[in-house]
């Protein structure tokens, strides 16, 4: 009896706290089936009396929706290829390649991430004005081709873990260092590149200052930014509000899913092996 409590026991407190984190998610794919009068209804119910599919239907054809989605996707794989180019690069100069100051550059690289970010927006934004890059994707491109601190961090921690004899034995036989980081390395960072490839996709859709700020033509603005404009033009339609934000959670729902026995993964340093 007291096995099968030890078992039970934490599962129960699982689902509890499952349930917990799913309710917000449930209750916004119900808001969105349900009619004005059903939402704004008092005590509220989960359920709606009639599933209003045409919500969905509304939501398109209320927003430029397919364009904001296709902007938003072409920002994140722009922003995933930048990261998964420069991270671990940087990563692995500094914890496999012996050289003078790499300490230093590192706590520096690290250091920047305590940062606000509201600290470097009028910075940043007068620089990409000279520039001419004022209403183009590139200010919320071009830093991932310089690697994230985070990402780097993380990267590097990773590499901590795999033992150095890997390179030496590489050498040994013939290889240079950028074989060794495509051959060797790069294979065993695959569970760390997969939490880059996740958070970096999570960061670049969800933003919103960033194309707030610089994207002035509606033609190029991301989904968040159509959908604040959606909310300030047709007032509280909640339930396209919430038709277009359920759809918008898709893709990060998606992503996780296929993506986080990688991420579990990511947690350990692995060896390279078996």
């Amino acid at each position: 009896m007291a096995v099968r409590l030890r078992v039970i026991l934490p599962h129960c407190v699982l689902i509890l706290f499952s349930v917990i984190f799913l309710f917000p998610f449930m209750w916004l794919v119900m808001t969105s089936l349900k009619t004005p009068e059903e939402i704004l209804k008092f005590p509220p119910s989960i359920l709606p009396e009639t599933f209003q599919w045409s919500n969905y239907k509304a939501a398109f054809e209320a927003i430029p929706f397919t364009r904001y989605m296709m902007n938003t996707f072409l920002i994140c794989i722009i922003n995933i290829i930048g990261q998964l180019f420069a991270a671990p690069l940087v990563a692995y100069s500094i914890s496999r390649i012996p050289w003078k100051g790499r300490k230093i550059i590192f706590t520096i690289v690290v250091a920047t991430m305590i940062l606000p970010a509201q600290v470097q927006m009028i910075p940043q934004y007068i620089i990409f004005t000279k520039l001419g890059w004022v209403n183009t994707i590139m200010p919320l491109t071009i830093g991932a081709f310089f690697g994230a601190p985070f990402f780097i961090f993380l990267l590097r921690q990773f590499l901590l873990g795999v033992p150095m004899e890997l390179s030496e034995a590489a050498k040994i036989d013939g290889a240079s260092e950028i074989r060794i980081y495509l051959k060797i390395i790069l294979p065993i960072l695959k569970p760390a590149l997969a939490t880059v490839v996740l958070f970096s996709f999570v960061w670049s859709y969800v933003d919103f200052m960033g194309p707030l700020i610089y994207l002035n033509d509606s033609v190029k603005w991301t989904i968040t930014v159509g959908l604040q404009s959606f909310q300030q033009d047709h007032g509280a339609q909640w339930e396209k509000l919430m038709a277009a934000s359920t759809i918008m959670a898709i893709p990060m729902i998606l992503i996780y899913f296929f993506g986080q026995k990688y991420f579990m993964k990511s947690g350990s340093a692995l060896t390279g092996f078996k």
